[in-house]
Formats: C-alpha cells, sequence, structure tokens
C-alpha cells in the first residue's frame, strides 16, 4: 500500500518559471515515474517562492530519493502526511 508523504524542494526562483517550463517540469518528473513503476504517484504540487511542496503517494522514502535522482530535483526534506484535516473536519 502506498503512503502519502510531502517533499519540500528548495529550488531558487521555481516561481518565476513560464507555463512552458513548468510543462517541461512536469514531463522530466513523468519520466522518472514511469522508470520507477507502480510504487510511485505524484498527486500534487504547490509552487511558493524559491521551494515546491510535492504531494506524493510512495511505498517508502527511498523510492522518493530514486525519482528525485533520476529527475534531477532535490527532496530537500520528505514527511509522511499523517492526517489531513480541512474545514469540513469540524463538522465531524
Amino acid at each position: 500500500m502506498l503512503k502519502d508523504f510531502l517533499i519540500e524542494r528548495f529550488i531558487p526562483g521555481v516561481e518565476l518559471l513560464t507555463a512552458k517550463q513548468y510543462a517541461e517540469v512536469a514531463g522530466k518528473s513523468n519520466a522518472a515515474l514511469s522508470q520507477l513503476g507502480a510504487g510511485i504517484e505524484w498527486v500534487s504540487s504547490f509552487i511558493v517562492k524559491d521551494m515546491t511542496f510535492c504531494h506524493y503517494r510512495a511505498q517508502d522514502e527511498e523510492i522518493i530519493r530514486e525519482h528525485a535522482r533520476i529527475s534531477g530535483f532535490p527532496a530537500n526534506k520528505i514527511s509522511l502526511i499523517t492526517n489531513v484535516i480541512s474545514p469540513k473536519t469540524a463538522a465531524s
């Protein structure tokens, strides 16, 4: 079973990329994912100044590190997501 992880990637200037450059970055990540197989999935990424916060589902941290190595994108910090809350959590 895949677990949810948050990956912090320090990439100076990442927020300044163009839509075309983001598409190229996504393609590079997708190519690395294809090489790694079913043990890892990219869910989404949030871009802020000089960083991305990426939500991945993966079998373990090691496959995330291998994705970082293949793709060339840093994985400065990898955290297991232990729970998720939202405004709807208050209604539970």
